[in-house]
């Protein structure tokens, strides 16, 4: 019998062996803004995102594995089932704080590399420069641990985190997250949002 959380945890990493292999077949799925995937996040997901919202499904957070799941639940899928609403980042602090939780007991070193990557983008995804600092420090470190054919997936993981800090470390928010949530943008930042790459 599948844990409750298996489901999710294959349609988001596939079954596929090595880390390239698997961001090669899900890094639309991860990275792509696409309806058609939204609207599966929602159909086969939309209620166990909701109770992790509400700060249901603790008994998951138990084992690295139900761990994870309820990450996903509260840091990526909220960002495709409520895209351009505030409701999209409303798990983010629920997230950091589960992060910070399963990081003490090592469920992160549990994990597979490439499932790693999720974890720490939660602190990515702070508007919050010492977080941040936590985000470069923990891909330096995956980095450093991979073997060189797999070397690659991660690198670029850990270019984005440095890209992402130096945002907080210019603004101390991510400007592109102001129209959504109702923030006025300053001259500085609407000049920034001009440039190509400026919204991740």
């Amino acid at each position: 019998m599948h844990a409750p959380w298996q489901p999710l945890l294959d349609w988001w990493f596939g079954h596929a062996e090595s880390a390239s292999e698997v961001a090669a077949e899900k890094g639309k799925l991860w990275f792509g803004k696409r309806n058609s995937q939204d609207l599966e996040a929602q159909t086969r997901f939309g209620v166990f995102v909701d109770q992790a919202l509400a700060g249901e499904l603790t008994e998951w957070t138990q084992c690295p594995e139900g761990w994870l799941a309820v990450v996903l639940l509260l840091d990526q899928l909220p960002r495709m089932i409520y895209r351009e609403t505030p409701k999209a980042f409303s798990g983010d602090l629920r997230a950091q704080k589960l992060v910070a939780q399963g990081i003490a007991a090592d469920f992160d070193r549990q994990l597979k590399p490439i499932q790693r990557v999720f974890i720490y983008l939660v602190f990515e995804h702070c508007e919050n420069l010492a977080v941040q600092n936590e985000a470069v420090s923990r891909f330096i470190e995956l980095v450093a641990e991979q073997p060189e054919s797999e070397r690659a997936v991660f690198a670029d993981n850990l270019d984005y985190a440095e890209r992402h800090r130096k945002v907080i470390a210019q603004f101390g928010r991510f400007p592109h997250r102001n129209s959504v949530l109702g923030r006025k943008s300053t001259t500085e930042e609407l000049e920034f949002l001009s440039r190509p790459g400026s919204r991740f």
